[in-house]
């Protein structure tokens, strides 16, 4: 989504790697898809600060977009922490290698990231996040 949103810029993808595995791998955090996700939108979404009722309607829209997401994610896949999606305890010595080498990422991780990636073009096919009415 970084190149459709025209923010080709490879700071952004560096900062989605604390992400993987929960954040720092710390899985009781949310899936990194569910966080990177938020992020995007708030970029994609973001307002010229000095326009003060657009940064407002921005911030809320955001927020509110984002929580929807997080809760059809949670209604999908029955969780939105790392730990509770893969079942796996990255903190202990050779899950992660584990993890990688069994597949369940192709299985589990690239379905919950198509699953984000279509609601974000969902809502570019609405015509973006705003309705804005006066």
């Amino acid at each position: 989504m970084w190149e459709a949103y025209g923010l080709e810029n490879e700071d952004f993808l560096w900062a989605g790697i604390p992400f993987l595995g929960g954040i720092g791998g710390f899985q009781n955090a949310p899936c990194g898809i569910v966080s990177s996700t938020a992020v995007c939108l708030g970029f994609r979404y973001r307002s010229p600060l000095d326009d003060k009722e657009r940064v407002k309607q921005a911030r809320h829209a955001i927020r509110n977009f984002s929580g929807k997401l997080v809760n059809e994610f949670n209604q999908a896949f029955g969780d939105i922490t790392c730990l509770g999606l893969i079942g796996m305890d990255f903190s202990k010595p050779g899950v992660y290698k584990e993890f990688l080498e069994s597949g369940i990422w192709k299985e589990k991780c690239e379905k919950y990231m198509e699953f984000m990636i279509g609601k974000l073009y969902a809502l570019e096919e609405n015509k973006g996040l705003f309705v804005l009415s006066h």
